[in-house]
């Protein structure tokens, strides 16, 4: 997703958080409620089930902004309980739960449900429950960011419609195990819809039903998916496609845009077949095969559903017309379809289990960008790229949220992760080595959620570098490394300051113009030059500051 505040300011819509203390390791406290740990933290009312099938069977009308149906939940039982958490944000009401048939109670928290079940869940069993529901959802203010249901008309007066809710969560529009620890093995959505209009969903159309006045699209998703991933598009949609020689064979690629926009949407969509192919060399292939790829066009931004990516770019290079690094490098590309196409990696496929944690979602993905760069344009135009997206860093509080709350850390998990992984990479050395490694993560955690510790230690591992000081320094804190020299007689003396214990990171100089790696500690060093020292530089692409004593 997008939240780039620092960039337009007509998008400056990204949630404000609280300055860091003194120390810049921890955001201030926040006033956490019940309802942030029901929301966030994975209850004793959803640790004993596992979700295996949704299929979410509704009714959308655009007329009067109402949707109604009902959510089939498939589960597996992990241990005994008869108390199950189904999330359900307001005014959306559940009008009942049913299991063999039977009505079930449900205790309403706030957007909590708490459904009381009368059989008995024996362990290993496959269960299922109906959730039914209905109301006006809530209506998307500034989507993506402040998402819901968008409900627009497309120039012709045609109604428009689609959902986005990161972070707000799934359960903004349909009820689910909101979540992200969870992702249901598969899914089908079914969304009826008036008769001149189309649906648009995840994963692969499996039937389109008639009827007098309206129509149902049922698309089925095959591989895992977060429950944020899950999206409705209804439009005039036409529809194109093409297939793309993958490296896991023949892949499916559509697209879906507005009657009036298909001209232009067939040209200016051949940024989507260029940027499989870049990310297909740098992260291995494209993690949802069986489910294909599809763009579709929608009344805001776009976001980074799974296998449904949306786009609303409005067929612009760059971010809405703009390059964000100011290098010009970033008008070489469409960047909705290159940032949230990435996405299908590290988000999609590659899921943090606590929101706290979203930085492997969105620093990666950021840094994407940079790598879309290198595989057209070369290493320099990567290069330039990425360090020039520095000038948005905030530095306000650390990429890390708090856990089990739903809260996410700082806007800098953009650029400032994507600047930290730049970084890594020079310490890394071997380009291919870090085409490996990046290659292995998606390998190693192909349709998993995970931890930010089980991303450290990976990297750790397979770089042969102790990176535990490295990511404490980026993730955790606000402090940028400062490394402190002088020069006197041809001595250099130098270390880091600003820094987390045993911060040790070497980084590459150069003096007189020869290049060489130094190797700070947090006490002074000495280097002796055999000539004049006349230019003392620090490799720009090590993410630091310098001070000259």
């Amino acid at each position: 997703m997008i939240k780039r505040v620092y960039f337009i300011c007509i998008f400056s819509i990204l949630i404000a958080f609280s300055s860091a203390e003194a120390q810049g390791v921890f955001s201030k406290n926040t006033n956490f409620t019940r309802q942030d740990s029901l929301r966030g933290s994975i209850t004793p009312e959803r640790v004993w089930w596992d979700l295996t099938y949704y299929h979410l069977d509704i009714k959308v009308n655009p007329e009067t902004k109402f949707i109604s149906g009902k959510n089939t939940i498939q589960y597996k039982v992990l241990k005994s309980n008869k108390v199950l958490q189904i999330d359900l944000q307001a005014p959306l009401k559940i009008t009942k739960a049913l299991q063999n048939g039977e009505k079930l109670q449900v205790k309403k928290e706030g957007n909590a449900h708490f459904i009381t079940l009368k059989n008995k869940q024996k362990p290993g069993s496959i269960k299922s429950l109906d959730v039914f529901y209905s109301g006006h959802p809530k209506e998307a203010v500034n989507a993506p960011w402040d998402g819901g249901f968008s409900w627009k008309k497309d120039k012709n007066g045609n109604d428009f419609v689609a959902t986005s809710c990161q972070g707000l969560g799934a359960s903004v529009w349909w009820p689910c195990k909101d979540h992200m620890y969870d992702e249901v093995d598969s899914m089908l959505v079914s969304v009826n819809v008036p008769k001149n209009l189309m649906d648009v969903s995840n994963g692969r159309l499996r039937s389109v039903k008639d009827y007098d006045d309206t129509k149902t699209y049922s698309w089925f998703v095959k591989n895992p998916i977060n429950n944020y991933g899950v999206n409705v598009n209804i439009g005039d949609y036409v529809h194109f496609s093409e297939v793309y020689n993958g490296l896991n064979g023949k892949l499916d690629m559509d697209y879906y845009v507005l009657k009036d926009n298909l001209e232009k949407a067939k040209i200016h969509f051949k940024d989507a077949s260029k940027m499989m192919k870049a990310f297909e060399h740098w992260f291995g292939p494209y993690p949802f095969y069986e489910d294909g790829y599809k763009l579709v066009e929608v009344p805001y931004l776009g976001m980074e559903h799974q296998s449904s990516v949306t786009y609303g770019n409005q067929y612009k290079q760059g971010y809405l017309g703009s390059d964000l690094s100011g290098t010009g490098w970033g008008l070489k590309f469409d960047f909705l379809i290159i940032h949230e196409s990435g996405h299908e990696w590290f988000a999609n496929s590659i899921t943090n289990k606590d929101i706290a944690d979203m930085w492997i979602h969105e620093s990666f993905t950021a840094y994407s960008e940079s790598l879309f760069l290198d595989y057209y344009y070369g290493k320099k135009a990567a290069s330039e790229y990425v360090i020039g997206t520095r000038k948005s860093i905030k530095n306000d509080i650390p990429i890390i949220g708090k856990y089990d709350v739903n809260n996410e850390g700082s806007g800098d998990m953009y650029y400032k992760g994507a600047n930290m992984l730049h970084t890594l990479r020079q310490l890394i050395e071997d380009d291919e080595k870090w085409r490996n490694i990046l290659v292995g993560l998606n390998k190693t955690f192909y349709h998993q959620t995970v931890t930010t510790q089980q991303i450290e230690d990976y990297l750790s591992k397979q770089s042969g570098i102790d990176l535990s000081a490295f990511f404490n320094q980026y993730l955790r804190t606000i402090k940028i490394p400062v490394l402190e020299y002088s020069i006197k007689n041809n001595i250099l003396r130098y270390r880091w300051t600003n820094t987390v214990s045993n911060f040790d990171m070497p980084i590459k100089i150069a003096i007189n113009a020869s290049e060489q790696w130094l190797y700070p500690k947090q006490e002074w060093q000495t280097l002796k030059v055999k000539n004049n020292m006349s230019t003392f530089k620090i490799d720009k692409n090590f993410y630091v500051k310098s001070k000259k004593i």
